[in-house]
């Protein structure tokens, strides 16, 4: 075999592997109450830094191989699928626009998180397994740019100005409507999501029963940066896609 030709299959296998993980995020964020019929989550091309994979336009639950599509940052497909693209695609090219070192994305609807859109409650890490969300957790209102909308983030202009908001966090809120959450990998991006929805649940029980103690910034740091380490991440996904009925992937 000559080494242009297993060059060749080595980024071919590249590419599948990375097409196989998103359809798992799908399934895993689906299963896990994270994601609901309108939520989607997507992943920087590996080859090409300049394009984004992401799902036609299709319940998370359902996605499949055969689901997935291509798009520029600008969020124009790359081929001819005449199937239907999430109107909020714009939300991740956005994103891969401005934080070259995010190269996954999700965007859900968490119940637990909603609340927290639309009050000044913090949604601050106050267990270690959220610290993953980071310290500082922004909310966007579409309100400020647009005025009243669809509430819908489906042009790039809603997109960058939500990734402003974002900044160089790994979580924004989005008023009245949910969240988004970025990462350097799939992996880690569900991780996030996960976290995100747990913390939110804790500090609404936590509530009821008195004052929330948080993390500090720097229980948030340590806590973070070894729960986004390989040996966490590998083995929470192991536990996710066996949940999600791909044990042993």
């Amino acid at each position: 075999m000559s080494a242009g030709t297993a060059t060749l299959h080595e980024d071919q296998d590249q590419i599948e592997a990375t097409l196989t993980s998103l359809v798992l995020a799908n399934r895993i964020l689906a299963r896990e109450n994270v994601i609901d019929s309108f939520g989607h989550v997507s992943v920087r091309h590996p080859l090409h830094p300049g394009r984004y994979l992401l799902s036609r336009s299709r319940s998370p639950e359902l996605v499949a191989r055969d689901d997935i599509m291509e798009f520029t940052l600008e969020g124009y497909q790359v081929g001819s699928d005449p199937r239907a693209p999430y109107a909020e695609r714009h939300i991740h090219g956005a994103i891969y626009k401005d934080r070259p070192d995010v190269n996954a994305v999700t965007h859900h609807h968490a119940r637990s998180v909603l609340p927290f859109t639309m009050c000044d409650v913090s949604l601050r890490p106050m267990f270690h397994m959220a610290s993953v969300i980071g310290a500082e957790v922004p909310v966007w209102d579409s309100q400020s740019e647009f005025g009243d909308t669809n509430m819908l983030v489906d042009s790039m202009e809603m997109g960058h100005s939500l990734c402003r908001t974002l900044a160089s966090n790994r979580v924004a809120l989005l008023r009245g409507h949910g969240a988004v959450c970025a990462a350097a990998d799939l992996k880690s991006v569900v991780m996030i999501s996960v976290g995100l929805r747990d913390n939110a649940e804790l500090i609404q029980t936590t509530r009821q029963m008195g004052k929330v103690t948080y993390l500090t910034d720097g229980e948030i740091e340590m806590a973070g940066s070894m729960l986004l380490s390989p040996m966490p991440l590998t083995r929470a996904w192991d536990y996710w896609t066996a949940r999600a009925g791909f044990g042993g992937m």
